[in-house]
């Protein structure tokens, strides 16, 4: 069985001062050492991810941070990780130590969380004492003593009641197909394609077509032409990989709906609206200008590569000219944002929906547009009103 992909988990995140008892709960509520415990401050350095089932909310995944307050060398880096982290953040428990006289540090990191629109929660910890206290900021607050496994299903009430029950993303194709629907599924296998799989966005689109009571042809593009000879009725849809988005285009009959995997996930994790006002600004862009590429995951990059080959390929060629083309791998930001005039991201499926429209955000904050790698290819192309989304 495969698992859900984290990308498809809701993300909850545990944020805190160093020894603040951020561990302990996760360990508490996964039944398993995921994270060390110790007295020692910095303990946790990197985010330590963990992956379960949490019913009747459903696949999860637990994300314990490193500490405020850590004056360690790497203590700036591990804070750094920390702040990646607020994206990609469905619910974050904000975890206060029973011991604490003074709040900046917890604050500081609130208005970090509310920046990002992020539901947040507060978990006081005891620490095994009774006393009370009030706290300066108002959220949900649950009072425990984290070490106490007989505190956890008071937790995981408030966790539930908290985050919903029933996390599921959305359906890729729900809205663009009925049951008893042909859909073909066009799957170029070049090198990029890993040998014996497809990759996940095929993957996935395959499985929820199935979801929604869809009939699948899946085929190379070659193979389309044929296929639509042989069919009696034509196909309710067909789902193409963005980087021959011409090539099926001339070869669909008009009245066939045609979209692709990247653009699905661009309105599946993202805002589709604003990727389709990015892409209008690659028409104001000119040789010599400065651009991003971005990738939500890091892979050994094969020749013709879309990101570092294909896309500024046909980016430079619809400029007619040489552009500052850089690349970004991870799932933040690079530090410095001055000076681009577009955003080219990927379609994201490892990434969660909250991740990329912090991302979306932050954009907008710094002023640049940003667009899909899917809706600026179906741009370029000159097609992509005739993409459906």
């Amino acid at each position: 069985m495969q698992d859900t992909p984290r990308a498809n988990r809701l993300h909850i995140s545990f944020f805190g001062r160093t020894n603040s008892g951020k561990s302990t709960l996760v360990n508490q509520l996964a039944g398993q050492e995921v994270s060390i415990v110790s007295d020692v401050a910095g303990t946790t350095t990197d985010p330590v991810y963990k992956a379960m089932e949490l019913l009747p909310i459903g696949p999860v995944v637990l994300i314990d941070t490193a500490g405020f307050c850590d004056d360690s060398a790497l203590g700036e880096q591990r804070l750094e990780k920390t702040r990646e982290v607020v994206r990609k953040t469905d619910l974050a428990v904000l975890v206060v130590s029973s011991e604490r006289e003074e709040f900046g540090e917890e604050q500081r990191y609130l208005n970090l969380l509310r920046e990002h629109k992020v539901k947040t929660v507060c978990v006081v910890n005891r620490f095994g004492k009774g006393e009370e206290f009030a706290l300066p900021f108002e959220l949900p607050t649950l009072s425990i003593d984290a070490s106490d496994p007989a505190e956890m299903g008071k937790f995981k009430k408030f966790l539930i009641q908290h985050a919903g029950c029933d996390f599921e993303m959305p359906s890729l194709t729900g809205h663009l197909v009925k049951p008893g629907d042909l859909v073909v599924l066009v799957a170029p296998q070049d090198i990029q394609a890993p040998k014996g799989r497809l990759i996940l966005p095929q993957v996935q689109t395959i499985r929820d077509l199935l979801d929604n009571d869809c009939r699948t042809v899946v085929l190379k593009p070659a193979d389309l032409k044929p296929m639509l000879e042989l069919l009696k009725q034509p196909p309710a849809l067909v789902i193409t990989d963005s980087q021959v988005f011409k090539a099926v285009d001339e070869m669909l009959p008009k009245k066939i709906p045609l979209t692709s995997f990247s653009v699905l996930l661009s309105e599946n994790k993202g805002n589709i609206e604003s990727f389709i006002e990015g892409a209008k600004a690659i028409a104001s862009l000119r040789p010599g200008d400065r651009v991003l590429i971005m990738e939500s995951c890091t892979h050994h990059a094969l020749p013709d590569d879309i990101a570092r080959e294909k896309l500024p390929r046909m980016l430079e060629k619809y400029v007619g000219g040489k552009l500052q083309i850089e690349l970004f791998s991870g799932q933040g930001f690079p530090h410095d944002m001055e000076g681009y005039k577009l955003i080219f991201h990927c379609g994201g499926c490892m990434v969660n929906r909250k991740n990329m429209l912090s991302k979306i955000s932050e954009a907008e904050q710094y002023g640049v547009p940003m667009t899909n790698f899917g809706v600026a290819i179906a741009y370029m192309n000159g097609i992509l009103e005739r993409i459906c989304w």
